[in-house]
């Protein structure tokens, strides 16, 4: 795999604290001296205290933050590893076990009758979600990493030796290692684009790269360690001018942002269910219906065929060539309702309640010092990444826990992001719809006591 050229990131000393142990020595991070947005502990959350009572309704849907650990309430800030589930998606899924559970397209009965209706209703549901053309361009797949699996096996046979495929050096590992993969099987070659200073894209690296007339070029929408929001579209565009296949990540924007492929312009999307309020097991693979068809199949059986002989076997059309085997039933029925559910309440108002309590998350965490802030910026999603002054992320992580924190710590399944910050690894708290400023308050009273106790 071809390095790019280490970028210095721009780092400033924060307050007291000594150099952060999870970089190499002499590494240069973003710190919380020179993110971005306002460092002042006098931070007015306005529209946080307005939408309270709004906020309070959309929790008592989530049966989850009710309870206890510990004696602590819970404080979920873990969301971008995986969502809770409101109570309609757990409905919905328990109502077909109870009441529907058949096989879909596979028989005459009234309940696998009803049971393929409500499945096909929910690629219906997507493509009008995504605002796709065709309800054939909407493949269900187990989650997000299958997703692109499924694609980077698929172009093995359009690309050839010596074929430049581009990665966001942010990407999930998800979004790297089947590139890798596909790179082993046709001799292709990997270059990651190389993120700024301030840990964004660099649009000029990235320019250059394009020269190269890559193949494929394969981006995240939203980092899922830094909460740093791509400018899809426009990367979009500039890699199709060069003749480029597109495969966006967006498994950390669509629980926050509302997408429209067609604007998007890309010639793949996915994201999984688990991250936008539904069950885990079920994600999406959104494709161009030509780029979709051109896809050699990763996987082969039943229901995806057409004619079966010892001779030769006939593959069916979209959607159902790739979509082998059962699918995953209960789980694409509570994809539907976490839809419902996502359309019916990530109003432009919450969107703007979610921007603004992250901000505050950020206020807060420069307001406590001797902490360092990773590409923290007004305009993030969802995601704060940070490190207590010269503490072990995993002990942080486990002295919140004992206060009914959740929040990740390690890598983030984005070592090649953490390798380009030269750390090692860091904390990251993220947000939901259901979160509100008592968590944000609860999680900085109890990293207070870990600084306290530790420093």
């Amino acid at each position: 795999m071809t390095q790019s050229t280490p970028t210095t990131f721009t780092t400033e000393p924060v307050s007291t604290a000594a150099d952060s142990p999870s970089r190499a020595d002499g590494a240069l991070t973003t710190s919380l001296a020179t993110a971005p947005a306002a460092a002042s502990s006098g931070f007015e959350p306005s529209l946080i205290n307005e939408e309270a009572a709004t906020n309070a309704a959309i929790r008592a849907q989530f049966p989850i933050l009710k309870q206890m650990l510990d004696g602590n309430p819970l404080c979920y800030l873990d969301t971008a590893a995986t969502s809770q589930k409101p109570q309609q998606v757990l409905d919905v899924m328990a109502l077909f076990y109870t009441e529907d559970n058949a096989n879909v397209h596979r028989a005459a009965h009234q309940l696998s009758a009803r049971s393929t209706v409500n499945y096909e209703k929910v690629r219906v549901q997507l493509q009008q979600f995504l605002k796709a053309k065709r309800r054939e361009e909407i493949i269900f797949t187990h989650g997000t990493t299958e997703s692109i699996n499924l694609v980077a096996f698929g172009l093995t046979a359009q690309l050839r030796t010596g074929d430049v495929i581009l990665i966001d050096t942010a990407a999930h590992h998800a979004n790297i290692v089947p590139w890798q993969e596909l790179a082993k099987r046709t001799g292709a070659v990997i270059k990651p684009i190389p993120l700024d200073e301030h840990c964004r894209l660099d649009l000029h690296a990235y320019q250059a790269l394009l020269e190269l007339k890559p193949k494929i070029v394969a981006l995240c929408h939203v980092s899922n360690a830094l909460g740093t929001v791509n400018p899809v579209a426009q990367l979009v565009q500039l890699a199709k001018a060069q003749g480029a296949l597109t495969l966006v990540d967006g498994a950390q924007a669509v629980a926050h942002l509302p997408i429209d492929v067609g604007h998007i312009d890309c010639d793949f999307y996915v994201f999984s269910g688990h991250k936008m309020y539904g069950p885990t097991g079920v994600g999406v693979l959104y494709g161009r219906f030509d780029a979709l068809d051109s896809l050699t199949p990763l996987l082969t059986g039943g229901e995806m065929i057409k004619h079966v002989s010892f001779a030769a076997s006939e593959f069916g059309s979209l959607p159902n060539r790739l979509e082998a085997g059962t699918p995953p039933i209960a789980e694409v029925m509570g994809l539907g309702a976490a839809i419902e559910f996502v359309q019916s309440q990530l109003t432009p108002q919450m969107q703007a309640y979610e921007a603004e309590l992250l901000q505050y998350l950020q206020a807060q965490l420069r307001a406590l010092g001797d902490v360092h802030l990773y590409g923290a910026w007004d305009d993030n999603i969802g995601v704060v990444a940070f490190n207590l002054a010269n503490e072990h992320h995993q002990d942080v992580g486990i002295l919140l826990d004992q206060q009914g924190i959740a929040l990740r710590c390690g890598h983030h399944c984005a070592m090649p992001l953490m390798q380009s910050l030269q750390l090692k690894g860091c904390c990251r708290a993220s947000i939901g719809i259901y979160s509100n400023k008592a968590d944000i308050d609860s999680f900085m009273s109890a990293l207070a006591s870990v600084k306290a106790l530790l420093l």
